[in-house]
Parts: C-alpha cells; structure tokens; sequence
C-alpha cells in the first residue's frame, strides 16, 4: 500500500513456533496472546456510540463458553443496563449456531464498514468447529442499521487451519480499499478490503502466510498515505518474549525491532502521522537482549516514509521517569493496549493495562495511562487506576486482573471519551466493566460505574469473563 519499498523474508506458517497455553476457564487449550475489545460504535444511527461488552465464556442455551456479546446503548445520560441488546450465534440474523466453547466475542472491532452511517461491529468466535476442522473459527460482520445491530454476515478464511480470529482489527478512512478488516489466525492473517455490503460481499481477500501464527492484528496510516497499513504479531515464539511484529506481511515481510504480543496505532506525537504501540508483557528469556522485567511497552513512530524495518523503538517501563509504580516481575504491563486522544490536546495518549500488577493485593492488576507528547521523552504526566482507587466502585481482590482488556468512546458525545476497563478474573472469573466517565483533563474515576455479569443478564456464578479474555497465560 502506498509506494513503499518491497522487501521479501520473514517466516512461513509451516516453519511454526511454540506457543503457550492459558489456563482460563473458557477453552482447555485456547492459545495465549491479548485481544482488543471493540471501541464504542454508533449502531442504530441516534447521534450516540454504545458500548460493547463481549462475554466469550458466556454459556448460551446450555452450551457452556458459547459465547455472547452485549451492546449497551449510549444517550446523553450514559450508558443504562437496562438498555441493552444482547447478541449470540443463536440470535436471528446472526450466522451459525451457539455451541460449546465457542467463545463467540473472544475478539472485537467496530467501522462503519459499509458506509451507510452506521458502525458495525466485527466479532469472531476462534474456537468454532467448522468444515474447516475442530477450532477452525468465524468471524462475523454484525450490520449496523436503525434498529442497531439485527443482521451478521461471515469474513471466510480460504485455507484450512486453527483459531481464525485470534484477534480482528477494524479501519474506514475512506471508500473502497481505504476500509479494511483484518483478521489473525494460526494460519496468519486475512485482509479483506471494501467496498463491503451488508449481502455480505467486499472488494479482495488477501491471506499472509508469509509470518509465523498471527495473535494480533492493528491497523494505522504510518505514512499518510491514505490506506490502512496492516500489522500483525505473532503469537508467542520460543526465542522471544512475545511475538514477532510485521507491518505489511504480503508486501514487506521482515520483522520490526522489538516484540510482543498487542499492537495499537494512534497519533501520540501529533505530526499527522499513525504510530505504532505494541505491548510485551512478558519476562525476558534472555536478559538486555528482549524484553523486559514486569513487561514493557514499545513505540514506533511514523513518518513521510512510514516505519523503517530496522527503526528502534522507544521502551516504556514501569521504571521510565514519570510512570506510576516500579517494574515487577510477573506484572504484565503491557497486557492489555489501547491509544486514544483521552484530553482533547490532539495527542493521542496509551492506555496501558498490568493485570498481574500486585497493588494491595497479588495479581488484582492495574491501568496506566501514558499522555502523547509532541516534544520530549514519553511517560512525564502519566498516572494510574486500580480497583483501590477512590470513587472507583469495589476494591482490590487477589487475582482480579484489573486491565485485562481496554477501551475508549465517547458514549454520552460530550467530547470527553468514556475509559472502559475490564477485570477477566473478577469474581471467580465471571468479570467485570469498569466506565470512567471522560474529564477535562481525562478520564477520572470521580462518577465510575462497575458493570457486572448479572447486571446485564448473565446468572452463570464463573467464566463468564465479561469484558473480554484474560490476556496472560
């Protein structure tokens, strides 16, 4: 895309890797990484975006870890539970069926992919058992319209392989091939770009194989060029501490500098240019050489020439000068990502979850936010939220995991974007939503909300994981 240079190389599928397991509820082998949770979307067209909270444990009509998504629809006044549509593969007009350990919802994204005024939310199920195999996975468009979300259609891989939607990522920045979904899977990645039809039709389907399984996917304008830029990462390899990370697989295919397992894109230092953010929760396997003690978080900025393959990062620890707290082991700073311009500067800041953070308890898990910056070195202004924090509903508890998933959206279009962060853990795994309503300065917990598994409807007592998968192993 665009008129970058072409290079050739990187690893092919069938030279695969070690990945980790994780040891949650939802799927006895499901593979480790970290997902996003959709941003809040305008789905029925009323002026106000709503709100997604997926369940991927959620037990649907007796099928255990089936999975569900909730839209909670934004007003003026906020976000109401009562207000709310709750979406399955068994929902009328959603495609498939609700079965066990599906884990419909494990990852989501939102664009108005169509371009009909409406956003739409994509939303895959990793652990479907298709004709393509057991856990082959399905991602499926959900169709924005008046009446919000009533209509899906699928994105079909076109080889067979396992876990299909790991992790999507969603961008329109304009008609045809400048709106893109991209999906990660054992097998890589599959980029499907517009124009896109609520019949279910787009414009070209391109699956990568050039890279090692794909965990995450992100997509950003690195050079201005117009067009989404594709990243991937892969899931964990054995030599690193995380992934691989790709932009462009089909086109260049050489890794970056640096590793991880999550990638974000925003403009942090406000030249007009995406940068790319990319977060490594774990420890290193080899000292000085990768990673980092409690997890790091890593930044590449863009430019007229895009990102070069061998540009050096900048690092953010929890030991960088600014940034709340001190580098731990086992912290997973880093874990869970999301950039957004939270205080209206232009600058758009990183939102930084540490589920494994020991606070007053072990493991309860922390958020940071890190502010953009035009001049000068990331991490000055930065601060931090925990469940211990005052107004925040609730309190630190052993093993909540905090941070498992972030997300941003003005909810209420005061122009102050809402913070959503969600515990995976919580209450023996059922989860939790926190919403920090959107200041001056950004987000504050004064008039925070806790959202819980049986205020929107669901009775199971555990694995539920509302808000999202756990993001660490």
């Amino acid at each position: 895309m665009g008129n970058r240079q072409v290079l050739h190389g990187g690893w092919r599928t069938g030279a695969l890797l070690v990945a980790v397991v994780v040891g949650a509820p939802l799927v006895a082998a499901a593979p480790a990484g970290a997902v996003h949770g959709a941003v809040p979307g305008d789905f029925n067209g009323d002026g106000y975006r709503d709100a997604v909270l997926p369940a991927p444990g959620a037990n649907v009509a007796g099928k255990k870890g089936a999975g569900a998504v909730v839209v909670l629809y934004g007003a003026k006044s906020g976000l109401s539970t009562s207000r709310r549509a709750t979406i399955t593969q068994n929902s009328a007009g959603v495609p498939g069926a609700a079965e066990s350990y599906d884990g419909f919802g494990a990852a989501t994204a939102t664009a108005d992919l169509n371009r009909d005024g409406f956003a739409d939310l994509v939303v895959s199920a990793p652990y479907e058992d298709t004709t393509r195999g057991k856990d082959a996975g399905t991602v499926t468009v959900l169709w924005g319209s008046a009446k919000g979300l009533t209509a899906g259609t699928d994105l079909p891989a076109t080889t067979a392989g396992s876990y299909y939607g790991l992790d999507v990522a969603a961008l329109s920045t304009g008609p045809g091939a400048k709106t893109e979904v991209l999906v990660g899977g054992y097998e890589g990645s599959m980029a499907f770009t517009g124009p896109f039809s609520r019949r279910g039709t787009y414009g070209r389907a391109v699956e990568n194989r050039d890279t090692p399984s794909v965990g995450s996917v992100a997509l950003g304008d690195f050079h201005h060029g117009g067009f989404p830029e594709e990243v991937v990462v892969s899931v964990r390899l054995s030599e690193l501490s995380g992934g691989a990370v790709y932009i462009d697989p089909n086109v260049e295919g050489e890794q970056l500098r640096g590793n991880g397992l999550i990638a974000a894109t925003g403009d942090i230092n406000g030249d007009g240019y995406a940068d790319l953010v990319v977060g490594d929760p774990d420890e290193p396997h080899r000292a000085g050489a990768d990673g980092a003690l409690g997890g790091r978080v890593l930044v590449w900025y863009g430019s007229a020439q895009g990102i070069a393959q061998d540009a050096q990062p900048v690092q953010l620890t929890q030991n960088t000068a600014g940034v709340p707290g001190s580098s731990e082991k086992g912290d997973k700073f880093g874990g869970a990502l999301t950039v957004a311009d939270l205080n209206r500067d232009g600058l758009a800041d990183i939102v930084i979850g540490s589920p494994m953070e020991d606070t007053s308890k072990s493991r309860a898990g922390q958020v940071t936010v890190v502010p953009g910056r035009r001049t000068g070195a990331l991490g000055g202004g930065a601060y931090a939220f925990t469940q211990d924090t005052a107004s925040i509903p609730d309190a630190d508890e052993t093993d909540d995991m905090f941070g498992t998933t972030v997300a941003i959206g003005d909810i209420n279009k005061d122009g102050r974007p809402e913070l959503f962060i969600s515990a995976g853990a919580e209450n023996n795994f059922t989860g939790a939503v926190w919403v920090l309503p959107g200041g001056t300065n950004g987000p504050t917990a004064k008039g925070s909300r806790m959202i819980t598994a049986s205020s929107v409807g669901f009775p199971q007592e555990d694995s539920t994981l509302l808000g999202g998968p756990l993001s660490t192993s």
